[in-house]
């Protein structure tokens, strides 16, 4: 992207911290098995750092609206450093326990869930100010993710055998500091917020620190705690309001990510690890998530180049139906090279559906609310996946590892049957959509051509995978 600095700046900044997110999350799941003995126990961690994650989602979402987006990005990476970093510190000084990951677990939440909210959050204005469009940006996006994701598994698996599986945390430390590091270098004018919705005193040109923007002008501990509080609830109830009351679409595309993300987050966290760990093959679950990413790349790259050849509707419906195929080829937990098989048509397949999902999130959020919705989105996010993977954890322990793996495959089939017989997504198309709430930012002001005329080609979308397959 020659002479847009501040995409490719952002991009190298996400990359970086995904890459040591992928990383660790390899890493972690088998250091916390080694130290416990018990595959499930990374299920009772999610339930444990469940709560602390929605709290830091609500109130980053509450900030997020009112403090610069850029400097709460910095600070959550150095957080999840300062994190990470300490575990092989505890293992060198005192020895490692589920205590102790539980403790680093929560206190990293509180700071990789504001940021991972203001990163999306300052996307749309990122592309703006290069001005490149939409489509081409998630598109590169969403394969550079692929890429990262491909590379995570393996340098984990790399690592640890050279260096550890502690030891490798510092690795994954180093890279999240360095994506604060690059972010650093982006222009504050990034992350500011518009006119309409800063403080006065941000408004001013002056940086607000927080009790200044949640409580203008009360000075008492107890009154700011007590707004930040309201200040919190009421920003969760209005992201609720935009993603939930008036608009079909987004409503729909949201419902139906929480199922993705439930459904793949068991298979992933729990199924998976579990079916590798019985079989005394730990190390092919990496590159099982490997393969899947490779399908995830591949078919972003096809969607990419093959975009306006189908509709929307083609489109989604196509990838909607190959993700189940794929789903339950592995949902059979077959041999390795079918299973392997089942994880690449699985990624192959999930780029138009999730492509589309992430842009009608981008799309139809009110810029001025965008930090409310996101925030409201991501702490239901990880109230539902931890919930979903408590629920699998006790089916496997029920009824058996086979038959739980069965009752998530017919899970996905019946979110399938309801993404694809929706009624508001019948239609996806831009000239047939419902029309956007008022205050919605065009897609047109950040790049995209305009809507479908027999003179203009028509405008579709690419977005990066999310955390899912």
């Amino acid at each position: 992207m020659p002479g847009k600095t501040t995409t490719v700046r952002f991009l190298t900044a996400s990359a970086l911290s995904l890459l040591g997110n992928s990383v660790a999350g390899i890493a972690l799941p088998l250091i916390l098995l080694a130290t416990t003995g018990d595959p499930l126990a990374a299920g009772t961690l999610a339930i444990i750092c469940a709560v602390p994650q929605v709290l830091a989602g609500v109130l980053g979402g509450a900030v997020l609206d009112r403090l610069n987006r850029r400097n709460v990005s910095i600070f959550s990476d150095i957080v999840s450093a300062l994190c990470v970093a300490a575990l092989p510190i505890v293992d060198m000084t005192v020895g490692l326990s589920f205590g102790w990951f539980a403790l680093f677990g929560v206190l990293g939440a509180v700071g990789d869930i504001p940021g991972m909210t203001a990163r999306d959050a300052m996307l749309p204005t990122v592309v703006e100010r290069d001005g490149v469009s939409l489509q081409r940006f998630l598109g590169i996006s969403q394969s550079l993710d692929s890429i990262v994701t491909i590379v995570g598994p393996a340098l984990a698996g790399f690592l640890m055998g050279i260096v550890g599986s502690v030891p490798c945390l510092w690795i994954t430390a180093a890279l999240s500091l360095s994506a604060s590091a690059v972010t650093a270098t982006l222009p504050r004018s990034i992350g500011a917020i518009g006119s309409g919705s800063a403080a006065p005193v941000e408004a001013a040109g002056k940086t607000p620190s927080v009790a200044t923007v949640v409580v203008y002008g009360h000075s008492s501990t107890a009154a700011r705690f007590g707004s930040l509080a309201k200040t919190a609830w009421a920003s969760a109830l209005d992201g609720a309001r935009v993603l939930f009351k008036n608009d079909p679409v987004l409503r729909a595309a949201t419902l139906m990510t929480f199922g993705i993300v439930m459904v793949m987050g068991s298979y992933q966290g729990l199924v998976l690890p579990v079916f590798f760990t019985e079989a005394n093959a730990p190390e092919l679950l990496g590159y099982t998530l490997s393969a899947m990413s490779c399908g995830l790349l591949i078919g972003s790259l096809v969607y990419a180049a093959l975009t306006h050849k189908l509709s929307r509707r083609a489109w989604y419906s196509f990838s909607l139906i190959g993700m189940a195929i794929g789903l339950a080829i592995m949902g059979s937990l077959p041999s390795y090279p079918v299973m392997l098989a089942g994880a690449f048509a699985l990624g192959l397949t999930a780029g138009p559906a999730s492509a589309l999902l992430g842009f009608f999130m981008f799309d139809r959020i009110p810029e001025a609310r965008r930090g409310s919705a996101l925030g409201t989105q991501n702490s239901l996010l990880l109230v539902a996946a931890p919930a979903a993977l408590f629920a699998t954890s006790v089916l496997v322990t029920g009824i058996g590892l086979e038959i739980a793996s069965w009752v998530l495959v017919a899970a996905w089939f019946a979110i399938t049957v309801a993404a694809l017989f929706a009624k508001s997504m019948r239609k996806l198309e831009e000239s047939e959509l419902a029309p956007k709430p008022e205050g919605t930012g065009s897609a047109r002001a950040i790049g995209t051509s305009a809507p479908n005329t027999p003179n203009k080609p028509r405008r579709t979308n690419a977005q990066r995978e999310p955390e899912v397959p």
